[in-house]
């Protein structure tokens, strides 16, 4: 865990930006030795992003799982990306 004083980013912008784009990890701010903020890379941001948006979307589909809701087997699967790959 990074964690760095606010006026270290007030005064050393650059060092801190390049950590946070070499390490991919966020960067804890404080402010009078409480946490503010947390600093990350435009890059790290987007993967953890996606990351989420891939999570959210296992949890819907097992919600959907244990409602009943149908669900496809693997073999059925492929065969509808099959279908849908020749259809293009």
């Amino acid at each position: 865990m990074i964690i760095k004083a606010s006026a270290a980013l007030r005064n050393d912008y650059a060092t801190i930006s390049n950590i946070a784009k070499t390490t991919n990890e966020p960067i804890y701010i404080t402010k009078n030795g409480e946490g503010d903020l947390v600093l990350m890379s435009i890059d790290a941001f987007e993967k953890r992003e996606q990351v989420l948006k891939l999570r959210a979307k296992v949890l819907q589909a097992e919600q959907e799982r244990l409602d009943g809701l149908k669900t496809l087997s693997i073999s059925e699967a492929r065969e509808q990306l099959r279908e849908r790959a020749h259809d293009l």
